[in-house]
């Protein structure tokens, strides 16, 4: 058939992680749980961080804004997966794509300039101690953490016109449990190659060279942390930079796979994808809130407050 003679398509099919009917209920088990997770997680750390007057600090400034943008980014794909497992036609229409594409990835780039952000505040406090209150101010930590918005947005926008701009014609079945995009351009009906090319380079922007930011800021301060006298401080600083790493490693490891490596299996680009989209954005409040004492604090007296004013 022609090309010109094809239907454009107006809505795509969303074919899931599993056809199996028994299969699709245990992932909706498993995805409700680890959606409410998120949920309570994030929203908790976040109250935390508003209402206790101890984590009134840059680095829990940029970790309240890192728990929003992970409400956001899970809100955005978890539900719509969840009763799709339950449908029998796991419909989307073609704004409706394009719309969860867009806030996919604003919130996913913004979470990646948060996390480099969050090593310079790091570095800032461990090896520079001195001039940390004179330079990470609260107009300095306003304007970083707009700075990460407006770079998610930016780089969203130049992704999501470069990956819709192409004419979808005829086949409509996305092998993937939402519109992300290099499920959605193996759909194309012209060249990918620019659209290829395009989302590679905004993953050098906001991707690599926030890694590569990371890397540097680390470095310093494990030499930094090498050279403390005081056993005490060292553990301090490790404890403390040991946490954002982990939550570095997680998030930025999944995403270069999906974005920044030749293409892979549906099945393991949608496993990875469920990795990033769903599991992460609720172990990030999980990690920080076990390993933080900071944040143990808060919520112990935030619950003694709640039982001292019902009593």
């Amino acid at each position: 058939m022609n090309q010109t003679n094809k239907i454009w398509v107006t809505e795509f099919l969303l074919l899931g992680l599993s056809d199996d009917p028994q299969t699709q209920l245990l992932l909706f088990v498993l995805f409700i749980g680890l959606y409410l997770a998120t949920v309570l997680g994030n929203l908790l750390l976040i109250s935390l961080v508003l209402i206790d007057s101890h984590l009134h600090t840059p680095m829990y400034f940029f970790l309240g804004n890192l728990s929003l943008a992970d409400l956001f980014f899970s809100t955005n794909i978890v539900p719509q997966a969840l009763v799709h497992m339950l449908s029998k036609r796991k419909a989307i229409s073609f704004m409706g794509c394009a719309v969860q594409l867009l806030l996919f990835l604003i919130f996913g780039c913004t979470q990646c300039a948060l996390l480099s952000v969050m090593s310079y505040d790091r570095y800032l406090a461990i090896c520079d101690p001195m001039h940390y209150p004179l330079i990470m101010t609260w107009k300095m930590c306003g304007h970083l953490a707009l700075a990460c918005w407006i770079s998610g947005i930016l780089v969203s926008l130049v992704d999501t016109t470069f990956t819709l701009q192409l004419p979808y014609q005829g086949e409509n079945k996305i092998a993937h449990f939402f519109c992300e995009a290099p499920a959605l351009l193996v759909l194309a009906s012209a060249d990918i190659h620019k659209a290829e090319t395009a989302i590679f380079l905004m993953g050098v922007v906001i991707l690599l060279a926030p890694v590569s930011l990371i890397l540097v800021s680390y470095g310093s301060i494990i030499v930094t942390v090498i050279r403390m006298k005081t056993t005490s401080g060292r553990l301090k600083a490790f404890s403390t930079c040991g946490t954002h790493l982990l939550v570095v490693i997680l998030f930025y490891g999944s995403a270069i796979i999906t974005y920044m490596t030749p293409k892979s299996s549906k099945e393991q680009g949608k496993l990875v994808s469920v990795f990033y989209a769903v599991i992460n954005p609720m172990l990030n409040p999980l990690i920080y809130s076990l390993r933080n004492k900071d944040v143990k604090r808060a919520f112990r007296n935030t619950v003694n407050g709640v039982k001292s004013f019902r009593s």
